[in-house]
């Protein structure tokens, strides 16, 4: 199989999250435990720092192997979901796995994937482990797919733990309440290895608290601590949490040996999307008309980018938005302005949210707009419609972004 023929067996023979939604989610670790076996533990002949969240632990990770990399070190960085390719999930310094260890892996592989029923997660970590391991990295930012507890990440003994923060998003797999949903992100803490909270919340405090008691590892509160946020290349006020969760981690990390100068902490918060290629976080696409995308996709993470949207100045705003089908749409729509201009558009997933059910949800609540029948006729109708100082912005889910950028 050449590397297209690859892909396309990985995303149609396997179950996978973003596509197929909870039939996808396992409810354990055996798999990726044989997994792992299987391909002699690669995940431990790399060191690894874990991170966890709702919301912040794509751009953390990203920032934190920023910063990494400007103090020297060889940084793996491994995240979830890619917006144009898959290798985005899979880097060293930033560049992307090549094409010819993602087919020889798949190759030297496929029958024992196919005899043990591995979904598209499950067998994409052992790829980014097996990759980190055989390429020698001095230490690689792992970010949890989806909670933390059972996920398929959770088999490293990492450096240091980070959970960003705690919000309401993927009820169906990790509980309908704050409490719940934290701890099962809670579960990557482990026994001695130091922990940093991203964020203090009154419902989650208490069981990150008794999780580091139990496991008799240090627990630190970013925002009980750190009180200035650096500068730094990734734009929108929400970055702030996630600056700060990184300078703290870099702190705690100094303590285990770690050599990170004040200088490349800072120099590193400021080359971002420069050293390790992120994209869809608050991205200016173009400036005349101004395009907006941003992957924010749940409750908190749009609230930040709809406050963000108020420090633009603009005379009209057309939002172009879509979302997946198990999306709480009660728990969004009041964020979202009423005086808006809507293009209403379904991701091309089959997790997609049908663009008409959408534009009748918003409709119920005053949000007014036309349904299109793609992500990419919604985005050229709204860059038709719109007029001199009109702002466009692109999101509600990261597939509707990928589709864009």
């Amino acid at each position: 199989m050449n590397y297209q023929d690859t892909i396309n067996w990985m995303f149609q023979q396997l179950p996978m999250y973003q596509n197929k939604g909870k039939a996808a989610y396992k409810e354990d670790l055996s798999n990726t435990l044989i997994l792992a076996k299987h391909l002699n533990n690669p995940e431990r002949r790399f060191k690894s720092i874990h991170v966890a969240g709702t919301n912040g632990k794509g751009s953390t990770s990203h920032l934190l192997a920023s910063v990494l990399q400007e103090a020297g070190y060889k940084v793996g960085l491994y995240t979830s979901p890619h917006l144009k390719d898959f290798r985005e999930r899979i880097r060293i310094n930033g560049k992307v796995i090549s094409k010819q260890f993602v087919i020889g892996f798949i190759k030297r592989n496929k029958s024992f994937f196919e005899a043990n029923h591995l979904s598209f997660f499950e067998m994409t970590v052992g790829m980014a482990f097996d990759y980190f391991a055989k390429q020698e990295v001095d230490i690689a930012v792992i970010e949890v797919g989806l909670g933390g507890r059972l996920d398929s990440t959770n088999i490293i003994i990492p450096e240091l733990s980070i959970i960003t923060n705690i919000g309401l998003d993927h009820m169906q797999f990790l509980g309908n309440t704050i409490e719940k949903i934290a701890v099962e992100k809670a579960g990557i803490i482990k026994g001695n290895i130091p922990v940093v909270i991203g964020q203090t919340q009154k419902e989650t405090q208490s069981v990150f608290k008794e999780k580091a008691r139990l496991n008799n590892s240090k627990i630190y509160f970013t925002d009980q601590l750190v009180d200035n946020a650096y500068e730094c290349d990734l734009k929108g006020s929400y970055q702030k949490h996630n600056i700060k969760t990184v300078m703290q981690s870099v702190y705690v990390l100094r303590q285990s040996k770690f050599k990170v100068s004040e200088n490349e902490l800072k120099k590193g918060l400021l080359k971002v999307v420069e050293n390790t290629g992120l994209m869809g976080r608050w991205q200016v696409l173009q400036q005349s008309p101004k395009v907006i995308c941003d992957t924010a996709h749940n409750k908190e993470g749009l609230s930040y980018v709809m406050e963000q949207l108020q420090s633009e100045y603009f005379n009209q705003l057309h939002i172009v938005f879509g979302v997946v089908n198990d999306k709480n749409l009660d728990s969004i729509i009041p964020l979202l302005p009423k005086e808006a201009t809507y293009y209403f558009c379904k991701p091309n997933i089959s997790r997609g949210l049908d663009a008409n059910i959408l534009k009748e949800e918003f409709n119920k609540n005053n949000l007014k707009g036309n349904a299109y029948v793609s992500v990419n006729q919604a985005y050229a109708d709204a860059k038709s419609k719109v007029k001199k100082g009109d702002l466009i912005y692109v999101g509600g889910s990261t597939f509707v972004v990928a589709e864009i950028i």
